[in-house]
């Protein structure tokens, strides 16, 4: 897999990544908008990490650090590369983020319907918290 390569994400990158995850990411999100990407890269520079072989983007993940908590989201593996190690990579490139910043667990956000992404997030290490429930309300201005 020498020839993948991780790196973060710049302005430039968002219109294709936006494209990238109606392929490869399950489910959609509210912020699944070149504004919302463009807050998060704007505002946390670093955090939205790609995976390429050669020109191709092949995966995502964003490995968010508020200060205090670790959180990753969009882990996105295109479905041609899958079970190739990319995941795994993009994965320890956030583990390193976070610990550099100084964070001390990470989490991440798996739909419940989405069994395949749960046995990569259990293969990574990553165990469910069933005690938790995720409570959301979504903001207007």
């Amino acid at each position: 897999m020498t020839d993948l390569r991780i790196r973060p994400a710049g302005p430039e990158d968002l219109d294709a990544v936006l494209a990238f995850w109606k392929t490869a990411a399950e489910g959609t999100s509210i912020s699944d908008d070149r504004d919302g990407v463009e807050r998060l890269v704007a505002r946390d520079p670093g955090a939205l990490f790609l995976a390429e072989r050669g020109a191709e983007l092949v995966g995502t993940v964003i490995a968010g650090f508020d200060g205090w908590r670790c959180h990753l989201y969009r882990l996105a593996v295109h479905p041609d590369h899958r079970r190739r190690g990319i995941g795994s990579a993009l994965l320890a490139a956030a583990d390193e983020r976070f610990v550099r910043l100084g964070g001390r667990r990470g989490d991440a956000m798996v739909l419940v319907r989405n069994e395949r992404a749960q046995h990569a997030w259990r293969a990574a290490g990553y165990q469910p918290q069933e005690q938790w429930r995720r409570w959301v309300k979504h903001l207007t201005g």
